[in-house]
């Protein structure tokens, strides 16, 4: 299993984003394909390319990114490599987070910086409209009515097609669908961190998806044991039988894993094929 290199995405399942777009349900998290703190150009750009490609090769039809990764960096080598996009790739980017160097992030939802960002990323994008854009976290110094509000603006002037939020626990989701039509959710989650359970909770009852970020965090010990058991017996790696767990625990589950390496992007996709028994699924929880 972990060393599979024809298992296609497709093999996850697909997912609805707002009743209108339908994407495999694996994707892929374009934050690794900069450099060290998400800041600044990759190690090896060439690599990152190649990575960009072979997943779409692999049938990853749904790539995530953000302003704030590198900054621009993840944006720009995403155009370098597909652009021009197959018709059925969606690509999601984030605003709302300003960088000062590696591993600093800092909220910035104002209506000026939104609409800045969403100009650089068309540009840097190389399209017309965003297919999904999503706020990357909720600034506490900006009501978050605003921020959306602002997003909402953006999208009726025909710069964004869906709108999506990420880092939010359930009261400012419900705030951000009092806004508008929210279509994705991403939070961390994995099967070592469960704390957005209750957000899940209402993308699963509004038929919403749910974009798990760090989604290879295997937890504390005892969960780790759990998961090494399972992936010897299905000659698996753990990320793998992590990635299975999350798409096997829900149909709204979108998990992009992200990597900079061809070699763990093939592992990563192979877990669309792994099918988790419902005594594992049950042990695992």
């Amino acid at each position: 299993m972990s060393e599979q290199t024809d298992v296609m995405a497709a093999q996850s399942g697909v997912i609805e984003l707002g009743g209108e777009t339908t994407v495999n349900r694996l994707g892929f998290g374009a934050m690794r394909i900069t450099g060290s703190g998400i800041w600044g150009e990759p190690a090896d750009p060439d690599e990152a390319l190649r990575v960009l490609r072979r997943a779409v090769d692999l049938g990853v039809n749904f790539i995530d990114t953000a302003a704030a990764y590198g900054p621009e960096v993840s944006e720009r080598l995403i155009a370098e490599a597909l652009h021009p996009y197959p018709d059925d790739l969606i690509v999601a980017t984030k605003t709302g987070l300003q960088r000062s160097g590696p591993n600093a992030w800092h909220p910035d939802g104002r209506p000026e910086t939104i609409r800045r960002e969403c100009e650089l990323s068309l540009k840097l994008l190389r399209v017309d409209t965003i297919d999904l854009y999503q706020l990357h976290r909720p600034d506490p110094g900006v009501p978050l009515e605003d921020s959306l509000g602002t997003i909402v603006e953006l999208r009726d002037e025909g710069k964004v097609r869906l709108i999506g939020v990420s880092n939010v626990n359930a009261a400012e989701l419900r705030r951000a669908q009092a806004v508008t039509e929210i279509v994705s959710v991403q939070n961390r989650a994995s099967f070592g961190d469960r704390s957005s359970d209750d957000v899940l909770a209402i993308c699963e009852a509004d038929g919403i998806a749910f974009l798990p970020w760090a989604p290879l965090d295997g937890g504390d010990l005892t969960r780790a044991r759990h998961l090494e058991a399972i992936a010897a017996a299905h000659d698996a790696t753990t990320g793998q039988v992590a990635i299975a767990w999350l798409l096997a625990r829900s149909p709204m589950m979108l998990p992009i894993p992200g990597t900079s390496s061809v070699a763990h992007l093939e592992e990563n996709v192979a877990a669309a094929a792994l099918q988790l028994s419902a005594e594992e699924i049950a042990q695992l929880a």
